[in-house]
Parts: C-alpha cells; sequence; structure tokens
C-alpha cells in the first residue's frame, strides 16, 4: 500500500509545447502545439488556414527566435509576400536575414504517374535542406492536398503520408500541415492526416444572416488537456487573433474600492461611495431616458481621476457623443486629446456576435482600461439571439473581472417581449441594476431614476427625478405629495401650494402670539395692582400691631412706678383689676 501511495505521488511528465504567438491560440492549447510533432490545421477555403501558418513562422522567428521553413505547394514566394505584407509581415526580409526560408514547390498532376516506385524523396531532399540551411525549429506545409492530388492508388498514398510525417518528426521540427476539408465526416480530402496528427485544428468560415464569422476548434491533441469548445477568432490588420471564451471558474479576485459614477447624489443613493472598481453595472431605460449621459459622466468621471476608459458606441458616432455631452457641460473632447479616452464606434451588424466579443478583447488588451463602456448592448439583438447575447456578456463581464476592469452597459428598453427578456436576463448578470423611467403625470414627461439593485452596497430603496441641465446631470430630492412622488411642475406646484399654506399658518400664528402677549400684559398689571394693594393693607397691619405694642410697654412702665410709691400690696390689686379688665375687652 505504501508504495503504491508513493507511485501515486510521483509528478507526471508534461508534454512539451511550442507557443505559437498567436494571440488566444496559446491559452486554448494551454501552452502552444505539441514540439517536434505535426499539427494538421484543416478547413475550408477562405477561413485562414495559411495566414495562421504563416504567422505561426513569423512569430516563432521574430518573438522566439526560432527560424522557419515554409514549403508552398500553391502560391509562389511573391504572392505569399504581397499576401500577408498588409498585416505587418516582411517575409522577403526575413528571409534575407535568414530567419525563415520560404520554397516553392510546384506538382504538375500530369507529371505523375501511378508506379508502385512513386515516392516523396526528392521532397524529403529538398525540405531536410531547408531546414538544415538554417536551423529550422519550425515548418509549415501548404497545402497537401496538391502534393497528392495526382494520386488515386490509396495505398501509395497512405504511405507517403505516413513518411512525410514520420520524416517530420525525425527531423525534430514542430511542423504544421494544411489541408482541405474533406467531405461527409471526415476532416481532409484524404482522410487519414487526422489520424497521424499528434494536433488536430478545424476552422470554419460560416455566414449567418448575412454576417461572416470564423471559428475555432481543436479536434483533438495528444497528450495533454485543451479547450474543445468553438472559438472565434478575428483576422485584421494585426494578424489573427482567437478569444478564448471557455474559462467558467469564477475564481476571480474582488476589489472594496468604491469609485465615483461623476454624479454625487447617484453616489449617495450607492451607500454614499459609488460603484465597486471591477465591477459590472447597466442602465437601463427607454429612448430618451439619459442613458447615454449617465454613461458618457462615468467615463468623464473615470478620465478626471486620471485614468483610462474605451467607449464602445453602437449607435452614435464619437463625434455626436463628443457634440451632445457638450451641451450638457461634459467636455469629453479634452480625454480624447489626452490620450484617456478611446472611442470605437461601429454597428452591431459589421460583424458577427463572436467577431464582436473578440474585436473588444482586442481593443481593451491593447488599451488596458480602467473601465469598459458599451452602449448600447440591445443593439446585439439584431445580429443573434437573446440567448446568445447572454451568453456573449457573460464571457465579457467574466474576462473584465478577471482583468479588475469596471464596466458599464446601457440597455434599451421597450414594450416589446424580446427586449423586456433581454433587460431581465443582462441584469441578472450584474452587480448593480439603474433604472430610468418615464414618469408622466400632470401633462408632462419627467424621468424617474430607480436603483433597482446594488450587489455588496447599502443602496436607497427611492425614486428620485432625474435631471439633465446645462450644467450636468443631477437627481431631485425625493419630493412626497398626497398622490406619491411629485416631478417637474407638479412638484413646483405642490411646493407653491405647501409655502403658502405655511405662510398662512406663520399669519396665524403671528396673530395669537400678539394676541396672548396682550393678555399677558393685562394679567401682569392686574397682579401688579394686587400686589400693591396687598403690600398696602400689610403696612397698614404692622402700624396697629406696632401702635398697641407701644402701648402696652408705656403701660407696663406706669404701673411699676405706681407700685414703686404706693406700696406693693394696693399696687397688685390694680394690676390684678387692669388685667381682668384687658382680658374681658380681648374675649369681646
Amino acid at each position: 500500500m505504501s508504495e503504491i501511495k508513493k507511485n501515486h505521488k510521483r509528478p507526471y511528465p508534461t508534454l512539451a509545447k511550442t507557443l505559437t504567438g498567436i494571440v488566444g491560440l496559446d491559452e486554448i492549447t494551454e501552452g502552444g502545439l505539441p514540439t517536434g510533432r505535426p499539427t494538421l490545421i484543416c478547413g475550408e477555403a477562405g477561413c485562414g488556414k495559411t495566414l495562421m501558418s504563416i504567422e505561426f513562422i513569423v512569430r516563432g522567428a521574430i518573438q522566439y527566435s526560432e527560424p522557419g521553413v515554409f514549403i508552398a505547394f500553391e502560391e509562389k514566394i511573391d504572392e505569399l509576400a504581397n499576401n500577408v505584407a498588409s498585416l505587418g509581415f516582411d517575409l522577403m526580409k526575413l528571409q534575407d536575414e535568414k530567419k525563415i526560408r520560404i520554397d516553392h514547390v510546384h506538382v504538375d498532376r500530369s507529371e505523375i504517374e501511378e508506379t508502385g516506385e512513386y515516392d516523396l524523396e526528392g521532397l524529403f531532399i529538398r525540405l531536410g535542406y531547408a531546414i538544415d540551411s538554417i536551423g529550422a525549429k519550425r515548418v509549415v506545409l501548404d497545402t497537401l492536398e496538391n502534393l497528392f492530388s495526382g494520386l488515386q492508388n490509396q495505398a501509395i498514398l497512405r504511405t507517403e503520408i505516413r513518411r512525410l510525417f514520420s520524416f517530420l518528426k525525425e527531423k525534430g521540427v514542430t511542423a504544421i500541415i494544411t489541408g482541405e476539408r474533406g467531405d461527409g465526416s471526415s476532416f481532409t480530402r484524404q482522410g487519414l492526416e487526422e489520424y497521424v496528427s499528434d494536433c488536430v485544428i478545424l476552422l470554419d468560415h460560416r455566414v449567418v444572416n448575412q454576417i461572416s464569422t470564423r471559428r475555432l476548434r481543436v479536434i483533438k491533441y495528444r497528450g495533454t488537456v485543451h479547450g474543445t469548445n468553438e472559438y472565434p477568432f478575428l483576422i485584421d490588420e494585426e494578424g489573427i487573433s482567437v478569444l478564448p471564451v471557455t474559462s467558467l471558474k469564477m475564481n476571480n479576485e474582488v476589489s472594496s474600492e468604491r469609485v465615483s459614477t461623476g454624479i454625487p447624489a447617484l453616489d449617495d443613493m450607492l451607500g454614499g461611495k459609488g460603484l465597486f472598481r471591477g465591477g459590472s453595472a447597466l442602465v437601463s431605460g427607454t429612448a430618451g431616458t439619459g442613458k447615454t449621459s449617465l454613461a458618457a459622466s462615468y467615463a468623464n468621471e473615470t478620465c478626471n481621476r486620471g485614468e483610462s476608459c474605451v467607449y464602445f458606441a453602437m449607435e452614435e458616432s464619437p463625434s455626436q457623443i463628443i457634440r451632445n455631452m457638450r451641451s450638457i457641460g461634459i467636455d469629453l473632447q479634452k480625454h480624447v486629446d489626452s490620450g484617456l479616452l478611446f472611442f470605437n464606434a461601429s454597428r452591431p451588424n459589421l460583424y458577427g456576435l463572436e467577431m464582436h466579443l473578440v474585436a473588444m478583447h482586442k481593443c481593451i488588451t491593447k488599451y488596458q482600461p480602467r473601465a469598459v463602456i458599451i452602449d448600447p448592448i440591445t443593439n446585439f439583438i439584431n445580429i443573434a439571439s437573446v440567448s446568445e447575447v447572454k451568453n456573449m456578456l457573460v464571457r465579457m463581464i467574466d474576462f473584465l473581472q478577471e482583468e479588475q476592469i469596471s464596466v458599464m452597459f446601457t440597455a434599451l428598453t421597450l414594450n416589446t417581449i424580446v427586449n423586456e427578456q433581454t433587460d431581465e436576463g443582462v441584469s441578472s448578470l450584474v452587480d448593480t441594476w439603474i433604472l430610468v423611467r418615464d414618469i408622466e403625470f400632470n401633462g408632462e414627461r419627467n424621468r424617474g431614476l430607480y436603483v433597482m439593485k446594488a450587489r455588496g452596497m447599502k443602496h436607497s430603496n427611492q425614486v428620485r427625478e432625474f435631471t439633465i441641465t446645462d450644467n450636468g446631470l443631477n437627481l431631485v430630492e425625493v419630493y412626497l405629495g398626497p398622490d406619491g412622488v411629485l416631478t417637474g411642475s407638479a412638484r413646483q406646484e405642490q411646493i407653491l401650494l405647501e409655502q403658502t399654506g405655511e405662510a398662512i399658518r406663520t399669519q396665524a400664528v403671528s396673530r395669537k402670539d400678539r394676541e396672548i402677549l396682550r393678555k399677558r400684559k393685562v394679567l401682569e398689571s392686574t397682579i401688579a395692582s394686587l400686589k400693591t394693594e396687598y403690600e398696602s393693607v400689610e403696612e397698614e397691619l404692622n402700624k396697629i400691631y406696632i401702635e398697641e405694642e407701644l402701648k402696652k410697654q408705656i403701660l407696663d412702665k406706669s404701673r411699676a412706678e405706681v407700685t414703686r410709691f404706693r406700696g406693693g400690696e394696693e399696687i397688685e390689686k390694680t394690676k390684678e383689676k387692669t388685667d381682668n379688665k384687658s382680658r374681658k375687652k380681648d374675649k369681646e
């Protein structure tokens, strides 16, 4: 048991791979093509087989210092050079510098005889010399059908194909063989190349609703895991770009940093701090509610912080957006001039849905913005179904979250089932959903803004009147009337009515206050008069009391004097009689 566990922990050897240098393809193959082994690239005419193989050779020579040999069986050297010059590839210069070697092998069907002695020995000698002359690490054979186009003997054909693949492996070169798509279930016309190749890549060029889309799929890859879905790829002035779209792992890092929307009142509704950096927000509403103005305000605020922003416009040209925003006090032209704001304007029907995703991915990778705006996303409904648009946006959001890039979408809502479904599908994907609606009341149309959801943050549940002025955007404080939230002239009318009522109440209160003041003064006067009268009575009573006390003192003094002169007994009797009279008098 211990020996089994020990062997189980032993690391498995990994397959050596060669980077292609083609954007996205190395991510799909998880490191490139199998080193020292042949890879088959097959597909119909016009799908990009030759271009992909040439880019494999050129990127290897320039980026990885790996010389390469390109053997063409169909196009001549000058034709190939002219075809790829528009992509920035100078094949003749690279050949002069001995970084690559291009050779054209012409095969004439009339010269091919089906005999048992037919073989590719001459090609092997020619190819071997080309490889050894520059020390090539990469080889391309384009296209294989032309080499065997005159052969009808399947036994000879299979034998020579196997010999060719074995020869390439013996030389230790990483090879690409291109082939035309076969009929039926076969990926090539001969039906053998896909079995002897270690890696098979199928290219497809399809047209749906008059819109063309190129796709790539790795059919097989011996000895390693790889992406198995279909991937859209774009051919433009910089070559081929493939977008890996299979990542469904939701393990991206998130940020708790908040960034302003450019509207202080909206930031207050979002907990006072704005949106999360690297998060996604949706602004939806009917036409004319100010969705683009909100998005432009967000872009303006991003650039004011010194951060770059990419604005994908699907309805208006950059000059239209800049002109329109200038009328509300937002100057986007200065950010364009400073290089912080980049516009990418195109109609949805310019590409297929997947091609738009690839183009956006490439643009974002090139400019590395901190914020992205797509205005509006509902225009994609014209070229794809609701579910396809939702899947495309899922991939876009995942990519932006992985790069910690904030994104704001705008979406047009209409009173149709399709657009309602689109809006609901998109709103479930984003972190923050802001809804702008028309509020019709009192014969007017005004705008109301709602924060429908804001994941991870405290947010207001109030309806705010959204105003667009010459000085920018603003949200008016909530104003409740007898019938609910009031906007526009109804709001002003209610304010005036309440101000009039307040003035009347103030007037009534002032009159009451004056009446109370008068009564208070009368009461205070009465109290003062009673107090004076009380003091007079008190003073009179005190006077009588003092006089009585004085009389008593004089009487006592007189008694004492009489007693002293007339003797004590008579005096005592006189005193007793006097006291009795006094007590009798007091009783009376």
